[in-house]
């Protein structure tokens, strides 16, 4: 059963949102519009009135009885005997009204139906003759009749236009809330994603740290693993880091500097070593002679190994192979990382790098991949996905060779992550230190705890 609808209430929020202001600028737009026909109907009638009884006044002080204007006639009260005009329907003369005006000389205007047929009727003296001007209201009602269809007509082309209106201005309304809750959403997949994989392997390092000290007589002999700990939380640190500022890397690019990607392989391979232990995976590294530095952000790329291996680490089976080997060309340096596990099909190959599709087995959200290929495209960089269903996948990344550098300068890829924290403090005056940097130094605290308790 689908449950989109009730999974998504912002999305339901915003569409909320839209209906009520396509509604209220329509409800605007109509109203005026009705406003407006009300008004030019009005205005009509009472012109179409004031002509007629104008008319009709006229043709009662001079028309002559024989030849009265047209659609109206003339009646005249002598002894007791009415005179009509040549034409005049059946049923006229109000009579009731011209005796009236008779006995009594005042002039009276009235609305008559008579026969089916609408009438406006003056009874008034023409000297002291009672007299009764009778004028056919057909062609007035009609034309108003016409009138109010056509308002009627352009109300509902109105509310149509509106609606369509109200749509377009809804729509632009909405979209940045739209846009901003993507981002939300983006931003949250991407954190969850990106933490996944570094918190499990602090967790099976920690796990094999504990069990070691716990086994071990000697606490020197964990202080290795502490290190790997400490190297992984900073290395954490740089990828939340990475994630805040991400938004700066999508809208401008940030300043990239020499990286060697071969040495980031050799971290990333080594960090996932431990968990690929425990799945009963072998990861294999070659890295052909040579420098294979590239220009770009050590911590994106770290990223982007780290997705690769554990891409590969979840697609591959106990006593399967990973192989990652990095070589470099004239104008690029190139990484891959092969796989023998289940494989892919090539037609798979760019839905794979598109974000929330993935694999159709993994059961993911399908970030990490598509999280390699943004970082690609912002380093002016390339992926290419290549496998066969049950022989295994290759994804390999190329990435523009940088430019050798003949001043000598230490990179900071190169420092370890304590001598790393330690310059970051002199750079920032030492008033403070970095969120990210505070764990790697508790860690190395309880590192020279152990030295002491080992001395003694």
């Amino acid at each position: 059963m689908k449950t989109t609808r009730s999974s998504d209430p912002e999305r339901r929020l915003l569409i909320l949102t839209r209906r009520r202001i396509t509604a209220q600028v329509a409800a605007v737009f109509t109203l005026a519009i009705t406003l407006l026909g009300t008004l030019v109907y009005c205005v009509v009638a009472d012109a179409q009135d004031a002509t007629a009884r104008r008319d009709l006044a006229v043709a009662a002080m001079s028309a002559p009885m024989d030849h009265p204007p047209p659609c109206v006639w003339l009646f005249e009260l002598r002894a007791d005997t009415v005179r009509r005009s040549p034409g005049a329907p059946e049923g006229l003369p109000v009579r009731e009204t011209l005796d009236r005006v008779a006995a009594d000389g005042r002039t009276r205007v009235d609305v008559a139906e008579v026969g089916g047929h609408t009438y406006l009727v003056r009874t008034q003296r023409r000297g002291d003759v009672p007299l009764q001007a009778v004028m056919d209201l057909y062609y007035p009602v009609t034309e108003r009749q016409r009138l109010l269809r056509t308002l009627c007509a352009a109300e509902v082309a109105a509310l149509l236009v509106a609606l369509l209106i109200g749509q377009v201005l809804a729509r632009r309304a909405i979209a940045p809330l739209g846009e901003a809750l993507d981002r939300q959403r983006r931003f949250t997949a991407d954190v969850s994603h990106e933490l996944r994989s570094p918190l499990t392997r602090l967790h099976v390092r920690a796990q094999l740290a504990a069990r070691r000290l716990r086994r071990e007589p000697d606490p020197l002999l964990v202080v290795g693993d502490v290190d790997r700990l400490v190297t992984g939380i900073g290395q954490l640190g740089e990828v939340i880091e990475d994630l805040l500022l991400s938004t700066q890397l999508r809208q401008s690019r940030r300043p990239f500097g020499p990286a060697d990607l071969a040495a980031l392989a050799e971290e990333a391979a080594d960090a996932e070593a431990a968990r690929a232990g425990q799945r009963g995976v072998t990861i294999d590294l070659r890295r052909d002679p040579g420098d294979h530095v590239v220009c770009g952000a050590p911590s994106a790329l770290r990223r982007v190994i780290s997705a690769l291996l554990d891409n590969a680490l979840r697609h591959t089976s106990t006593g399967g192979h990973i192989w990652v080997s990095v070589c470099s060309g004239p104008q690029t340096v190139q990484l891959s990382v092969r796989d023998d596990g289940v494989g892919l099909d090539p037609r798979d190959g760019e839905r794979l790098l598109v974000r929330h599709v993935g694999a159709p087995h993994t059961g993911g959200l399908g970030i990490g991949l598509a999280l390699v290929s943004e970082v690609m495209n912002a380093h002016g960089g390339a992926i290419d996905v290549d496998g066969r269903p049950g022989a295994g996948a290759t994804f390999t990344i190329r990435l523009p060779r940088a430019a050798p550098d003949p001043a000598p300068h230490l990179s900071r890829i190169g420092l370890p992550a304590p001598a790393a924290a330690e310059r970051d403090e002199q750079n920032a005056g030492g008033d403070r230190l970095r969120p990210r940097r505070r764990l790697p130094v508790v860690l190395r605290g309880w590192r020279s705890v152990l030295t002491r308790a080992n001395a003694r």
